[in-house]
């Protein structure tokens, strides 16, 4: 309905609509009135304190998704994909959280957790019966129950994993010697002058960033001072940090002079690498080396050969980066978030770690109840104070 909102001596604040939400027709399952007004900083201020002085309090962060959670409207993933629909960067990511929202992790996270009840009671009542418990098993079908339900998890997993992946995207970190292109190349992954470029070694004395998307992923590209030795405390700092990117790093890009090949420098920043940091070596300049731009090596040990300068050879790179993040073309991907993925691979060992039990049918069937409990967690079934806290406190005010 239409209203007028008043202050406390009767004056007009301003005027707009009263909406009326009855439990449990509203968003937190509760009665809910809203007010709308015309906007403006200063006028929703004035409201806000009206309603204040009425005895109204303001929400605490993530307050009303927490409430529809504690509430049934939602479960905690659908509850987490609110705040990543919010803040997803590409339209990929967002189309992702609106399926988490919609309930499809939510639906395939219940179903395994249905095929994982229907085997545990299965074996369950073979406990009562143990002269015949893995005949009464193999009648049953629980060795092929559970290699579906291994199958299933399986395949979950890789759509988190997708998820995962469009919601934190990738860190990229440029590294290696001055004035072998690492600015040049990050302006023309970025299709920007983001960084400065000039001839002069050590150019770039701090970190400069920039984010852009390769189908979808969000890169978070990170151009760093060359790795040298040097007398200037300045450019010393520079490097410092440098490394501290990459302790951070998901990929390091590291960029050698395409004219003068790996030499003994870059030998020296490969071993002082992280041994689990994925890698790319990348022979710039070929425009001045006068060969062609091509990926070369296996999965372990990649080389691309580009000019950062003309362009040649970025596509190669660009499609290099998005498998090692392990992205594969998926429109069926959910957001999933670090503590999912933990959550399914927990469970994948747990059930891996039953078939291994037999005939310790007490054991196989703990292994049994420990994944049904890792999966839980995703959906809050089962859950801890504290978790409910991170996860609610990194929403926005009231939302």
């Amino acid at each position: 309905m239409r209203a007028e909102f008043r202050a406390a001596d009767g004056g007009v604040i301003d005027s707009g609509l009263l909406l009326y939400f009855p439990a449990p027709r509203s968003y937190t399952g509760e009665d809910v009135l809203e007010l709308q007004g015309h906007g403006g900083s200063v006028v929703l201020r004035m409201l806000l304190a009206r309603c204040l002085d009425l005895g109204a309090r303001l929400a605490e962060p993530g307050e009303f998704t927490r409430r529809a959670y504690l509430n049934g409207k939602l479960d905690l993933a659908q509850a987490e994909a609110v705040v990543d629909l919010i803040d997803a960067a590409t339209g990929a990511a967002a189309r992702g959280a609106m399926r988490s929202l919609q309930g499809e992790f939510s639906k395939e996270i219940h179903a395994l957790v249905a095929q994982l009840t229907e085997l545990r009671a299965l074996v369950e009542a073979t406990l009562d019966f143990p002269d015949e418990e893995v005949d009464f098993l193999e009648a049953a079908d629980a060795f092929g129950r559970l290699d579906r339900l291994q199958q299933r998890l399986a395949r979950v997993f890789c759509r988190a994993q997708q998820g995962k992946l469009l919601q934190g995207g990738m860190h990229v970190v440029l590294a290696g010697q001055p004035n072998v292109g690492k600015s040049s190349l990050l302006n023309g992954l970025a299709g920007d002058e983001l960084a400065i470029v000039t001839p002069v070694a050590g150019t770039t004395r701090d970190v400069v960033r920039g984010a852009l998307q390769i189908e979808g992923i969000p890169l978070h590209i990170i151009d760093t001072a060359g790795l040298r030795e040097t007398d200037d405390e300045i450019e010393k700092m520079g490097i410092a940090r440098t490394w501290r990117e990459i302790e951070r790093a998901d990929v390091v890009v590291l960029l050698v002079d395409a004219r003068t090949g790996v030499g003994p420098a870059e030998r020296a920043i490969v071993e002082q690498l992280p041994k689990h940091l994925a890698r790319i070596t990348v022979f710039n300049k070929i425009d001045l080396a006068g060969g062609g731009a091509g990926r070369y090596g296996d999965e372990r040990s990649v080389s691309v050969s580009l000019s950062a300068k003309s362009g040649e050879g970025l596509e190669l790179l660009r499609q290099e980066l998005l498998r090692i993040g392990g992205w594969h073309p998926a429109e069926d991907a959910f957001i999933a978030r670090e503590r999912h993925l933990r959550a399914l691979s927990m469970a994948r060992e747990h059930i891996g770690a039953a078939r291994t039990q037999l005939p310790r049918l007490e054991l196989f069937a703990e292994e049994l109840r420990l994944a049904q409990q890792s999966l839980g967690s995703i959906t809050g079934e089962v859950f801890a104070d504290d978790l409910l806290g991170e996860i609610f406190g990194r929403f926005c005010i009231g939302k």
